[in-house]
């Protein structure tokens, strides 16, 4: 598999974003780079796909901005291109919410790492003691492929619904420690941070969401496929593309990195 996807997002204010815009399309377009990236007051999120060379060379354009040098983007690979385009687009959140007071740069919930989390789960508690409960972050078609099976799963169809679903069941979580996890780790950042704006305790998310968890663990705990945004609709737990159909319900309102 010679072709390189990248994923990567950073909370961060951004206040030049139409000729941040130009700059990285301009960018992209000489690489012959496809794929997304989203810019927004609140940071950015991308999906990019090409040859090594290409991906390097993108990278390297980014880390020369001193906004954007600490960003290591998720890696997988697949044989061919999964985006038919490049589209650098310009939005109100780069993960909708519709919660402005939700500002990620200003401090983020404690995170836990793949490897601790799965000791977490092989041990049946956190390192205090505590029973852990896992909080799914993502759409119900993505969920419908994969996912840890003893998480809290609402059934949401887009990420909007998630503030109504936690404050409603909030007694669940009481005297447990919930980790928040999406497919890349921006969903269940802003979920953390919610959650703990709601007074609840004992809040963390996954770092580097499922992506990073496949990558960093063996995949025990996880079942089935990791939906992700492009053609190749989802990934294994070695992060090869899987062979599955693309959901009926699937919307591009929630990207994920």
């Amino acid at each position: 598999m010679s072709i390189v996807n990248i994923s990567a997002y950073k909370f961060i204010s951004l206040d030049d974003l139409p000729v941040l815009r130009e700059r990285l399309f301009a960018r992209c377009e000489a690489l012959a780079l496809k794929g997304t990236i989203l810019l927004a007051p609140e940071g950015i999120n991308l999906f990019l796909a090409g040859s090594r060379a290409q991906i390097d060379g993108f990278t390297e354009t980014l880390h020369d901005d001193p906004r954007f040098a600490d960003i290591a983007p998720k890696e997988s690979l697949s044989d061919d291109v999964p985006f038919g385009r490049l589209r650098v687009r310009l939005k109100q959140e780069i993960i909708t919410m519709r919660l402005p007071t939700i500002r990620p740069e200003g401090g983020r919930a404690p995170a836990v790492d793949a490897p601790t989390l799965q000791r977490w789960l092989d041990q049946g508690h956190d390192d205090d003691g505590r029973e852990v409960v896992l909080l799914d972050t993502r759409n119900d078609y993505e969920t419908d492929l994969g996912k840890f099976p003893q998480a809290v799963d609402y059934r949401i169809a887009s990420f909007t619904e998630f503030p109504a679903a936690i404050a409603a069941d909030r007694a669940r979580y009481e005297g447990k420690t919930i980790v928040s996890y999406c497919t890349g780790g921006i969903r269940c950042e802003k979920a953390a941070l919610h959650m703990q704006d709601l007074g609840m305790e004992h809040v963390h998310q996954l770092e580097g969401g499922i992506l990073k968890y496949l990558e960093q663990t063996d995949g025990a705990h996880w079942q089935g496929d990791c939906f992700v945004f492009d053609g190749r609709v989802a990934v294994d737990s070695t992060l090869a593309p899987a062979d599955v159909p693309m959901p009926a319900t699937r919307t591009d309102k929630d990207r994920d990195a």
